[in-house]
């Protein structure tokens, strides 16, 4: 099984980002961890709308605000009912508003008005529940979803490599296949296990186990999600500001969605 230089510069970047994420989540103040998930989605929405919106500084910089206010409204109004459904209202009215000012070439408007309003669903909310989750539950939950993501995608990657012969979903990434993916689910499996066994020991695994096959399984779906974006604007990856990894939304495109299972888990059990 051939491993490629590019595993190694992925490597090397996880052993640098790794050991500030674990300290950002354990023991700086919760505002440091906010901080980096709240640049961190950002610039994971200007790589969206740098693919739906490319030449137009103007439609980024408006779409970057909208999702940097939505970041914000979620985390310091999370229990703040009202707040939220103004966000869940005026947020997609703004998108299609702003695309009327900016026209451009028209076959793309219907994308460019979508993905104006889309980008702070999918990427600004669900990253910032990382910090939420930090805040208002145990720490260790916003690692568990890290984990279960960032697992899921590891044994995938050598599960594919060894075992792989039947393809997943070619037309959207060619080198995905179904026993990848099964190897992912095992990743995520064992990162409830060590969730439980060291920072987490009040998740049993009878919760621990499914939650993780559910995160797991809509974490890749996440991944191919990300993907059908990059094919259909013709981009190989989001960006390049992580070494062997691309972009910020190609390393959280799954974090996204296991975020977002997490997070669903402990508003249904612990409120």
């Amino acid at each position: 099984m051939a491993i490629s230089a590019n595993f190694f510069s992925r490597l090397a970047t996880a052993a640098v980002a790794v050991p500030l994420i674990l300290w950002l989540v354990f023991v700086a103040p919760v505002w440091g961890f906010f901080v980096l998930i709240f640049t961190a989605g950002l610039v994971g929405c200007l790589e969206l709308f740098q693919m739906t919106h490319p030449g137009d500084r103007v439609s980024q910089t408006f779409g970057v605000l909208l999702s940097a206010g939505a970041s914000l409204g979620v985390y310091f109004y999370t229990h703040e009912p009202k707040y939220l459904l103004t966000l869940l209202v005026t947020i997609p009215v703004l998108a299609p508003l702003l695309t009327l000012a900016r026209l451009g070439d028209m076959p793309s408007a219907a994308l460019r008005a979508c993905a104006m309003g889309f980008a702070p669903f999918f990427v600004a909310i669900p990253l910032t529940l990382s910090a939420i989750m930090q805040r208002d539950y145990a720490r260790g939950y916003a690692l568990l979803a890290m984990t279960f993501a960032w697992g899921s995608d590891t044994v995938a990657y050598f599960a594919g490599k060894r075992f792989g012969r039947h393809k997943l979903f070619e037309a959207v990434s060619p080198k995905k296949t179904v026993e990848g993916a099964v190897g992912g689910l095992v990743g995520a499996m064992l990162g409830a296990v060590i969730g439980h066994y060291t920072f987490l020991p009040e998740l049993s695994l009878a919760h621990g186990i499914p939650l993780s096959i559910a995160a797991g399984a809509l974490g890749q779906l996440g991944d191919l999600g990300e993907s059908v974006l990059k094919r259909a604007t013709g981009v190989k990856d989001s960006g390049a500001i992580l070494p062997g990894h691309g972009g910020i939304l190609d390393r959280v495109d799954a974090l996204l969605v296991t975020n977002a299972t997490v997070y669903v888990y402990l508003l249904w059990t612990h409120n």
